[in-house]
């Protein structure tokens, strides 16, 4: 619980004086009192790294109790990953809406209230707060799977069993995490309809229990040893393009997500100080991740630089450089070299590399920061992603050599490091 400074008492008294006053309240929140005497609520937040800061009203409109409840919802909003700029800006963008479709009302125009029309709306509204890829993947969902159906229809008349008709034909294919994603896209477009005055309710909400229960998949992936060196001897005799081979020599490396890795841009790599720098805009979890780049993984830079250096990409696109490789190429190359998509993925790089370094003791911490999951207290996670540097830079060192070992075929067993 946050201490708070200041009591209605102290506001009720508060004097201007001839220069603007900061008083405080605590965790962020504080009043400016300016020289007129106007009194402006103010609240100050790290996001991603960033310095902020929003306006919560002016008081004694905006009360002390009403501005500490605005804090503390953008305190959770900055814990949940949300920036509550970002909602200051969405909650405009929905006024906006409200405004423009009355003003159609006025004129006797038809207001654009279709399925489709207001979920590409969402999107576009929404989309700045996503990867690339899951903004691509989240409308091609809808394209295929949701608007043939009901895009055309008033968002206003689709009532539960309408939704799930629809559901149940994509769960006829046996995809049932689609199904269940677009089932909880389609509740984020029917309560931004109920926002923008287009709907009454959003009811993707009775459908709860309706859909059969996802099971959700793990990557396959390869953990032992010797097969970890018959794959990693498989991608050295890769006979497919040089860039895809590199491509999977890095992943294995790296062990970045895919997206991350095909989107790595030369602008991001620091060969001198060995570490590439990923923004937090491309990252799963909103957070700027350091990778160190360990002796072979510089060596796959050097040799890939004289190819596509000159470039935006470390992986670009067979079909141009302007555009990163396929989010398919790597695994297509794996299933090329005869692995099957239940033997390994590229996403498997990830838990090998994660299975690998437990069994071989290496600190948990080290580890799961490498890997860039969810910090468990999500307020420091913004600040730690250059946390345990040094024992992560060995760490991937020594990764990278473990792999070599097993590639010329040693019989390697789990160790206990230093720095576990």
């Amino acid at each position: 619980m946050a201490k708070h400074l200041l009591t209605d008492t102290k506001l009720r008294n508060i004097k201007p004086s001839n220069k603007t006053i900061r008083l405080s309240d605590g965790s962020g929140l504080y009043l400016l009192v300016q020289p007129n005497g106007s009194l402006w609520w103010r609240f100050d937040y790290s996001f991603q790294s960033k310095r902020k800061t929003i306006s919560l009203g002016v008081y004694p409109t905006t009360s002390l109790a009403d501005a500490r409840r605005q804090a503390e919802e953008a305190r959770i909003n900055i814990i949940n990953k949300i920036d509550p700029s970002n909602i200051r800006q969405e909650n405009k963008n929905s006024i906006k809406a409200i405004i423009e479709n009355e003003k159609r009302l006025e004129e006797g125009l038809p207001i654009v209230n279709s399925f489709e029309d207001v979920a590409r709306e969402w999107h576009s509204k929404f989309k700045t707060k996503w990867t690339e890829d899951h903004a691509a993947r989240l409308l091609r969902r809808l394209e295929k799977d949701i608007f043939p159906h009901i895009g055309a229809r008033p968002i206003s008349e689709i009532d539960a069993l309408d939704l799930l008709q629809v559901l149940q034909k994509t769960e006829l294919r046996g995809v049932h995490d689609s199904t269940h994603r677009a089932l909880q896209n389609c509740g984020q477009i029917f309560r931004y309809g109920v926002l923008t005055r287009r709907c009454s309710r959003d009811p993707s909400g009775d459908l709860k229990g309706a859909l059969s229960p996802n099971k959700r998949k793990h990557h396959a992936s390869i953990v032992e040893p010797k097969k970890i060196g018959a794959l990693l001897r498989a991608i050295d005799d890769y006979q497919g393009s040089f860039i895809s081979k590199c491509a999977l020599k890095f992943s294995a490396l790296t062990f970045c997500r895919p997206g991350e890795i095909r989107h790595a841009e030369w602008r991001e790599i620091d060969i001198d100080a060995r570490i590439w720098r990923i923004p937090a805009e491309k990252m799963k979890m909103r957070q700027q991740h350091i990778v160190p780049l360990s002796n072979q993984a510089i060596e796959i830079l050097l040799d890939l630089i004289k190819l596509t250096g000159k470039g935006k990409y470390l992986f670009p696109s067979e079909r141009t450089n302007s555009r990163p490789m396929s989010e398919n190429t790597v695994n297509a190359a794996i299933r090329r070299m005869g692995f099957t998509k239940e033997e390994m993925t590229a996403h498997g790089f990830r838990s090998m590399a994660s299975t690998s370094l437990n069994e071989m003791h290496y600190n948990r911490d080290h580890i799961e920061r490498q890997l860039a999951h969810s910090e468990s207290n999500d307020v420091r996670a913004a600040y730690n992603y250059a946390e345990y540097m040094p024992e992560r830079t060995k760490m991937m060192q020594a990764w990278a050599d473990y792999l070599d070992s097993l590639k010329a075929g040693a019989t390697v067993l789990p160790f206990k490091t230093k720095s576990s």
